[in-house]
């Protein structure tokens, strides 16, 4: 399997992606699908002391990268007031940068929390719009940070509806070779673009499979793949468990992408994903 020989920088703090890391998911929201509310206090705002001590068990199991989001991305999701997101987001930013060395993602289509991350102390800006949201292109090119292109069909309000494809891979590929050339177009350069193809954003269950099953045809676009299949509903249909029971179907899923070349797992549970992916790493050393 071809490598890529890879150090990506974010802000700072470099990260060897021609091995496969881990993204623990800290979501400080009330309504993310599988873990929303976990975070918050009992008036309803994002309660510190719960995220710091999450997000240290999950530094603590081997997670290269955290990732705080503030608004939910599920099906059927309503989308929130900027300052909301801010006002969630960017307190939660600081403290961890504070208080743990480890990367910090930010989950964000905003553009006014996009060009504030950076200086809040996150490295990356890991956007499920591909920054297609007016301004998000020009802020994250000010901001400097790496970028996380995610392809979605639709919005989160109605990406299920009746998500449709001429030939899945191809799609995905056409349209995130695209979203690459506008950042490039914008001063955005590779060394700063990560793609992901967006499971469960606008595909059913046979695009998923197929799509996890060719996931090396992506190589072909020559940047790191991040993939985000944990506790997600294509894991729920095939094993009929509930959100908090898929996380062996998740972890299989991951080590799937992780064989198929994807150099990030984005997942809540990261223990046992960290040490999944410690063995695919070492096999893929001989491959």
């Amino acid at each position: 399997m071809s490598k890529l020989s890879t150090l990506f920088d974010f802000a700072g703090k470099k990260l060897d992606l021609s091995v496969s890391h881990v993204m623990g998911i800290l979501n400080v929201t009330p309504d993310s699908f599988s873990d929303g509310g976990e975070l918050m206090n009992d008036s309803g705002l994002v309660s510190l002391s719960k995220v710091l001590e999450r997000a240290e068990e999950m530094v603590n199991a081997g997670a290269a990268i955290l990732d705080i989001g503030g608004e939910s991305t599920r099906p059927g999701a309503t989308e929130v007031s900027s300052q909301q997101e801010m006002d969630r987001v960017l307190p939660v930013v600081e403290a961890v940068k504070r208080n743990l060395d480890v990367i910090i993602s930010v989950d964000t289509s905003n553009p006014e929390l996009i060009r504030q991350c950076r200086a809040a102390g996150a490295g990356l800006i890991n956007d499920v719009r591909a920054l297609a949201r007016e301004g998000a292109l020009e802020a994250a090119a000010v901001a400097g940070l790496p970028v996380c292109l995610m392809h979605m069909q639709g919005s989160p309000r109605d990406m299920q509806d009746a998500p449709g494809y001429e030939e899945i891979v191809a799609d995905i590929a056409d349209f995130l070779r695209q979203r690459v050339k506008v950042c490039n177009d914008a001063g955005i350069e590779n060394d700063r673009i990560l793609l992901d193809p967006g499971f469960g954003f606008g595909k059913t269950l046979e695009h998923n499979v197929e799509l996890l099953g060719r996931l090396t045809e992506l190589q072909a676009l020559k940047l790191p793949v991040l993939i985000g299949v944990s506790r997600k509903r294509m894991i729920g249909t095939i094993t009929g468990r509930s959100e908090k029971d898929r996380v062996p179907g998740s972890i299989a899923a991951a080590v799937i992408g992780v064989m198929n070349g994807a150099r990030l797992v984005r997942t809540h549970d990261v223990a046992g994903t960290v040490d999944a992916i410690k063995v695919c790493n070492e096999v893929l050393k001989v491959m």
